[in-house]
């Protein structure tokens, strides 16, 4: 039985070690946040963080990443108070969100490993699609998150998940109901 450390928590994966990492995390593990997009790792929307790599999780099995230290979005940050999560709800970056999940992992990956990331070294390094189309605010949302990172910005406070809308329209203005 293939065995990890799953947002901090020690798991035996009662599953066939030939299953994908995404199939473990979504149907075995209920962390739904790494998304099943294009199943051959072109999309990004399941990039989850092995051992400080940003991987395509439809692509490694269970017996590939055995061992391993594995953080998805839900372990990320709960409150979405990390640079990354602020960052893109500030920039109003986030649409349709299928996609974000494996951009923030992506991008918190990025600037783990990189605390001043370029331009160029952003749009080189996160290649997820996004059908909605937010690339143009998404570079300044990453140089923003590092910049918070590294304690030369704040970064205003993100709403709470499960908040009553109208309370949320309160701190985010973007987020009013119509």
């Amino acid at each position: 039985m293939p065995r990890l450390t799953v947002n901090n928590e020690a798991i035996e994966y009662r599953l066939d070690p030939a299953t994908p990492l995404l199939w473990a995390l979504r149907d075995a593990s209920n962390l739904t946040g790494a998304k099943y997009g294009c199943g051959t790792g072109s999309c990004g929307a399941c990039t989850v963080d092995i051992d400080g790599r940003a991987v395509r999780s439809c692509r490694v099995t269970l017996s590939q990443v055995e061992g391993s230290f594995v953080t998805t979005v839900e372990g990320l940050s709960r409150d979405r108070a990390h640079p990354v999560q602020a960052a893109l709800l500030a920039g109003n970056v986030v649409q349709c969100g299928f996609c974000i999940p494996g951009i923030v992992m992506a991008a918190a990956v990025l600037i783990k490993n990189d605390r001043d990331p370029s331009e160029a070294k952003i749009r080189q390094t996160i290649t997820n699609i996004c059908r909605c189309g937010i690339y143009p605010r998404l570079v300044e949302a990453i140089q923003r998150a590092a910049r918070a990172a590294r304690g030369d910005e704040t970064l205003p406070a993100t709403t709470r998940p499960g908040i009553d809308p109208a309370e949320a329209a309160r701190s985010i203005p973007a987020l009013s109901p119509r």
